[in-house]
Order: C-alpha cells, then sequence, then structure tokens
C-alpha cells in the first residue's frame, strides 16, 4: 500500500469558514491516522476572487490549530510549486489541456457568451450546452487557431450509458452520462479552471485520499474521466455532508454566520473549535466528547462519516470551550485570562485571585469583561436585588444582617478568603442563621449583583478590607 497522501486545497478568496476548516481537520485526521503526509496547496486560478491577506488567514489558521502540513508554499516539499499560480507558468495545465484534445478526449470550443446565452435561453431550466464546435472539422479549427480567435478547452462526454464511482461515505454513486455537462478545463486566458487544475495537481502530487464538501459529489464523474483518459489511478474520495446553520440552510459567511476568525474574536478557544467540528458530521464509535488533536487522529475512521448535514449549534460549542478552559493547566489558564483582566481593570487588582474566582463560571474569554467590571465599581441596583428566598433574605434582613458583617470584618486584621469565610461562618451559627443568610446580602453590598464570581468571601478579598468597609457603608446607606 502506497503511503496516504491528503491535501487541504483552500482558495485563498477570505476568511476561513468553518466547512473549510473541517475539511482541512478531516485531511489531517487521514493522513496521521497511518503515518501519511498532509500537503497545503493554494488553489488561485480564480484570480478574480483573490482577497489580499486570504493566504496568510490561512497559514495562521492551520498554525493556531495545530494542523501543520508536512509541504506546502511555506515549507516547501517534493511536489513543489505548491500555489497554483506558480505551477501554471510552467506550462503544465496547458500542456495537459491539449494533450486530452490529441487523444480525443477534449475538443477547442470558440462560442461566444452570447451563443451560450441564447442556448440557455431556448432551453430554461433543463439547460445543456451542446457545443456545435465540436463537429469543426480539423481544418476548421486551425483556421480558427491560426486567427488567433479566443477558445475554451472543454472535455468531451459522450452521452450514452453510465459512469459509476465509489465514495467512502455515500458508497457507490451511478449517473447516467447524458446529465454530464462537458465542463471546461482551459479557459480563454490560460487559465486553467478549479476542476481541471485539482485533478492534474491531485495526481502529479500523488495525492491518495481526497477530502471535500458532497457539494463535489456530481461533478466527480467528470474529474474521473480526466483520470481513466490519461489511465491514472483514482484516488479515494471522502465527500463530507454540510455543515448546517439550521434544517434548512448551510452555514455560510455570507449570511453572517461565524468563521474561524469571528469565533476566536468571541472568546473561542482553537483547540475547542476543531474538537468541535470533528464531531460535526462524524460519530466517534465511544461514548465521549473531549478529544485531543493526536486523540483524534487515532480514532476518526471515515466510515463514520454521517450523509447528513449537520447543524453547528453555538450552545454546544460554547459549552465544550468552558470544559477546555476548566481543564487547562493552572499556569496555562492565567496566561490566558490575565489579559482580559487587565485590560478591563487594569494592575491594581490581584489578576490570580480574579483569575480564581472566574475559572468556573466563564465558557468564552469573550463573557470576562462584564464578569468583572464591579471590582472597578459596584453595579448600579435596587433594594430589590436582595430578596432572595434560598438565603431567606430581602432589604429589611440586609439592614440587620450587613452591620453584623461589617463588624465582624472590621476587627479580621489577617485579610484573605479563608479567614473572612471563618468569621463569618461562626457568627453565622452563633446567631443560627445560614451562612448564605450572611453571605449573600454582602455579595450584593459589593458587586451591586445577585449572581458573581467567586462568591461574597473572595470578591472581598479580592476589594481589600477599605473598598470592603466602604462598600458594605455605601449599601446600609442606600438601605436607610
Amino acid at each position: 500500500m502506497s503511503k496516504i497522501r491528503t491535501r487541504f486545497a483552500p482558495s485563498p478568496t477570505g476568511y476561513m469558514h468553518i466547512g473549510n476548516l473541517r475539511t482541512a481537520l478531516y485531511a489531517y485526521l487521514i493522513a496521521k491516522k497511518d503515518d501519511g503526509d498532509f500537503i497545503l496547496r493554494i488553489e488561485d486560478t480564480d484570480q478574480g476572487r483573490l482577497v489580499q491577506g486570504a493566504v496568510d488567514i490561512i497559514y495562521n489558521t492551520l498554525k493556531q490549530c495545530g494542523l501543520n502540513h508536512d509541504e506546502g508554499p511555506d515549507n516547501g516539499g517534493n511536489y513543489g510549486p505548491y500555489v497554483q499560480s506558480e505551477r501554471m507558468r510552467s506550462g503544465i495545465y496547458h500542456e495537459y489541456a491539449h494533450k486530452l484534445v490529441e487523444m480525443g478526449k477534449a475538443h477547442y470550443c470558440f462560442c461566444k457568451e452570447e451563443d451560450i446565452e441564447k442556448q440557455r435561453n431556448e432551453q430554461g431550466d433543463s439547460f445543456y450546452f451542446v457545443d456545435p464546435c465540436k463537429l469543426l472539422s480539423k481544418e476548421e479549427i486551425q483556421k480558427k487557431l491560426d486567427a488567433g480567435e479566443p477558445y475554451v478547452i472543454r472535455l468531451n462526454v459522450e452521452p450514452e450509458g453510465t459512469t459509476s464511482f465509489t465514495d467512502e461515505v455515500y458508497g457507490t454513486i451511478t449517473v447516467e452520462n447524458k446529465t454530464l455537462d462537458e465542463m471546461v478545463l482551459l479557459k480563454s486566458d490560460g487559465f486553467p479552471t478549479y476542476n481541471f487544475a485539482n485533478v492534474i495537481d491531485d495526481h502529479l502530487m500523488d495525492i491518495t485520499d481526497v477530502v471535500r464538501g458532497n457539494e463535489y459529489l456530481s461533478s466527480t464523474p467528470k474529474y474521473n474521466l480526466i483520470y481513466e483518459a490519461f489511465g491514472w489511478d483514482i484516488p479515494r474520495y471522502i465527500h463530507c455532508p454540510p455543515v448546517m446553520k439550521d434544517e434548512h440552510q448551510k452555514l455560510s459567511k455570507r449570511n453572517g454566520d461565524a468563521s474561524f476568525q469571528d469565533l476566536l474574536a468571541k472568546g473561542y478557544l482553537p483547540e475547542a473549535i476543531l474538537n468541535y467540528i470533528a464531531l460535526l458530521g462524524w460519530a466517534p464509535s465511544e461514548d465521549r466528547e473531549i478529544y485531543s488533536l493526536s486523540e483524534l487522529a487515532q480514532a476518526f475512521d471515515v466510515k463514520r462519516i454521517g450523509t447528513t448535514g449537520a447543524i453547528f449549534d453555538i450552545d454546544k460549542l460554547t459549552w465544550m470551550n468552558g470544559v477546555y478552559i476548566r481543564n487547562m493547566e493552572k499556569d496555562k489558564y492565567y496566561d490566558l485570562v490575565k489579559p482580559y483582566i487587565q485590560e478591563t481593570l487594569g494592575t491594581g487588582f490581584n489578576s490570580e485571585l480574579i483569575a480564581d474566582a472566574i475559572h468556573d463560571r466563564i465558557n468564552t474569554l469573550s463573557e470576562i469583561k462584564d464578569m468583572i467590571t464591579f471590582f472597578e465599581k459596584a453595579d448600579e441596583y435596587d433594594d430589590d436585588v436582595f430578596f432572595n428566598k434560598k438565603a431567606k433574605t430581602d432589604p429589611e434582613v440586609a439592614k440587620t444582617i450587613l452591620p453584623i458583617v461589617k463588624e465582624c470584618l472590621e476587627s479580621l486584621d489577617n485579610w484573605n478568603n479563608q479567614n473572612i469565610f471563618e468569621i463569618l461562618s461562626n457568627k453565622a451559627k452563633e446567631l443560627g442563621y445560614k451562612n448564605i443568610t450572611m453571605m449573600y446580602p454582602m455579595q450584593v453590598a459589593l458587586s451591586g449583583r445577585s449572581v458573581a464570581p467567586g462568591g461574597a468571601t473572595a470578591i472581598a478579598e479580592i476589594l481589600g478590607k477599605k473598598e470592603t468597609l466602604d462598600r458594605i457603608d455605601q449599601a446600609l446607606n442606600k438601605l436607610s
């Protein structure tokens, strides 16, 4: 068996869409499961759609996700160049397209756009272009070529019979040849079409497994006609179902759906995003959802890719992201959240204590700012916030409790979370209160919130003794 070689072949036309990233991930996993090679190839033959900086987005995304390619434009390899516009300069696409013409598998088409449009208008919804140029004699063709008439090269498709191929996800697929259009291989500007360059490059780069979206299922029989015409081995096909926004719409940047870069900006971690999108269309054999990239490579099996579209659930991703944050090593977690804390509060607070307080509550990094702004200044609040059924508190109870809390804290010299908690819980026990009855009014006084990270005593430690007592005084003044 030859070495597995897969490729990710994006067009540099903008942001990294979630579906594109999943294609890259699956191609990577298939290669790495069997110690194969994962190749990056930039497909930039559609010059009109190129976006400045898009290639850097591709590089950065793969790097952030740990999808390190073995060969590519930036790190080379034995099958370069790895950018199609650079490959085109060698004339390979021109050479192979004209070879197909010589073999009778393709033909020159001199039709103008208005000729094609006329047929389209005549045929309506069942449009199938019948190329009159196929009837030209060799002499007529040569005369047009000598005159410099612009042309494209089209694939020849015989309308009789059927064409079949096997896909690892969708099984054996058979189509009637009369439904296959004679696609353009070489455009009038000399550039190959995406479909043609794709086949030529996959063959010349020894790609063994082709991973792509199921929208290419209908084109695959035409690709195979090219492989068969040259007598080349046909790669193994893995066509993936789409990533869906809902039951009826595909996920699309045009519809305002999040790209990978958008998700990063919203505070999601690359490893969580990657883990989540692996499960969009693929079901592991064991009952688990959290996987590292290396674990995914071992567990991945193309036979467990589904055939129906998977709906992108932002709530599920948010949950998974929270799991990743909570499972982080302590130092890595501190390094991750510290910039967010200091951007919100400056350097006047103990960032590690705040990080500890919010650790079990955050699911995305973008939540941090709103979660901690009260440290700088307590939120504005109404007395009604002191109502808490579980704590059995209301504004009148708070008027009783807060002076007791203040008295306890004034006497405390060694100011830390544990000591604050002990002195208040001992006082609660002495007075016959539950701990929450003491702590909840204190939390409201310090934060202005009914729910706050860390709870009353952790907040007090972070604020310091003076600020804590000042805020309790402000709460009592407000209540009176």
